[in-house]
């Protein structure tokens, strides 16, 4: 996130460069836990952009337990933190880099195989994924690492629609950069100032996720997916500005009138994302035509092959999900 570009602050976080020379503000790398169920902050650290993913990473495994399943990127796939994930008891399902090449010490039947990553004994997935739309097709493979070794309870296909929940911790971001702060830049000029507006911020955005996942818990068969973060976070500043309800009584309404406005304007069920990585805010108002980045919608297909390595090397179709979005 963009801070001021004050004395305090620079001194703090430092500024980046960028291919035009040094970036125009200092940044704060926030790196979250995120539920993918209700999108809820488990929790959070931030600090210097210098301070990398991985290495904040570290900071958040004191959330992790028993009961968990993380899901993490390829840029979270090294031995040694998997290996901390793994030592906190929960469950981990991770893509790993392409120029990885796990051995083989056991194959399962639904074209999974069993190898070790840092001492750690995971379940290795390989799958084919393409997505065909009326504009063309694209392919690409993928391979998942997970603690979850139970291959007939957890067939791999499953495993490989799971990964896909991964997304919803950008809807999160998306919420708390987009949503709430309209891309604006922070505004404290010190560091324990900014620390403030980050955790003020995390909170009302905490807050409006409980206040969306009650309201849904209300209404049977309602997923929390459909629930419009921009309704919720529109009737809470309504409730501010009319000072409505600021007392409570005795008997808590867990829907109230935020609840009740998110469930009377609900979304369609959500669909898999399937649009690549954008800039939001590029240099040049012409920029998105030179990126060639379209911002239409089509009816996409997702084929799935699940591939298994042969004694030869070659990989062969193991087994295939096909979704209409």
């Amino acid at each position: 996130m963009d801070v001021p570009d004050s004395p305090a602050n620079l001194r703090y976080l430092g500024k980046h460069r960028g291919g035009h020379g040094g970036a125009g503000y200092p940044q704060v790398r926030l790196v979250a836990l995120v539920a993918c169920g209700t999108r809820a902050v488990i929790d959070a650290v931030f600090g210097p952009r210098a301070q990398g993913e991985s290495t904040q990473a570290h900071r958040l495994l004191r959330s992790l337990g028993a009961g968990m399943i993380v899901l993490v990127d390829r840029g979270f796939d090294a031995n040694v933190f998997l290996a901390k994930v793994a030592g906190t008891k929960a469950d981990f399902l991770v893509r790993l880099k392409s120029n990885r090449r796990p051995p083989v010490l056991a194959r399962y039947r639904d074209g999974s195989y069993l190898c070790l990553l840092g001492g750690v004994q995971v379940r290795i997935i390989e799958c084919q994924i393409t997505i065909a739309t009326t504009e063309g097709k694209r392919t690409g493979v993928y391979r998942l690492a997970t603690t979850v070794g139970d291959a007939r309870r957890y067939p791999a296909l499953e495993i490989v629609k799971l990964y896909h929940e991964r997304w919803e911790v950008e809807s999160a971001y998306f919420a708390l950069k987009s949503t709430m702060l309209g891309g604006r830049v922070l505004r404290s000029t010190s560091p324990t100032g900014l620390a403030q507006e980050i955790y003020a911020l995390l909170t009302v955005y905490q807050v409006l996720r409980i206040a969306i996942t009650d309201a849904c818990d209300t209404s049977p068969d309602t997923n929390p997916d459909r629930a419009s973060f921009t309704i919720a976070l529109e009737a809470a500043r309504d409730q501010v500005v009319k000072a409505t309800n600021v007392i409570a009584g005795t008997v808590i309404d867990l829907v109230g009138a935020i609840g009740r406005q998110v469930l009377d304007d609900l979304m369609p069920a959500r669909r898999p994302r399937t649009g690549p990585r954008a800039v939001k805010r590029p240099l040049s108002r012409y920029a998105y035509r030179s990126l060639r980045i379209s911002r239409s919608t089509y009816k996409a297909t997702i084929n799935i092959d699940i591939l298994a390595p042969t004694r030869a090397g070659p990989l062969k179709s193991a087994g295939q999900w096909v979704l209409a979005a």
